[in-house]
């Protein structure tokens, strides 16, 4: 499967922004979903992720109440909805598509796509 992230930009702290993730060749309905981010000079760390049906979602402790994932099967997408951003949030942000357990695990997921970044100024 190939997955293609957009959606990032520069914006200014409090402001918000939607990304998104489109797979091709393979429907993502299999796999859970996930979103990572990745500053300069950091490890990946995990962001969000879904299950399978988006009937469950998950959060990094950073993030949570100010961002949320979704996804829509029949489109083959998953967004992340990014509000009150903080130029702590400033990272390229990857997508990542999961059949394994560990949604916060990097290691879990086979696909990533490509990266977008996202600049948050004070």
């Amino acid at each position: 499967v190939q997955l293609q992230a957009s959606g990032g930009g520069l914006v200014q702290a409090g402001d918000s922004l939607s990304l998104s993730c489109t797979a091709s060749g393979r429907t993502l309905r299999t796999y859970t979903m996930g979103w990572f981010r990745q500053a300069p000079g950091k490890e990946r760390e995990f962001v969000a992720g879904i299950n399978r049906s988006g009937g469950s979602t998950y959060y990094a402790d950073s993030v949570k109440g100010r961002f949320s994932i979704s996804r829509d099967n029949a489109k083959n997408t998953v967004y992340l909805q990014m509000n009150s951003l903080k130029p702590e949030d400033t990272a390229v942000y990857y997508c990542g598509a999961s059949d394994r357990t560990g949604i916060a695990a990097p290691l879990a997921y086979d696909y990533w796509g490509q990266g977008t970044q996202v600049t948050v100024s004070s």
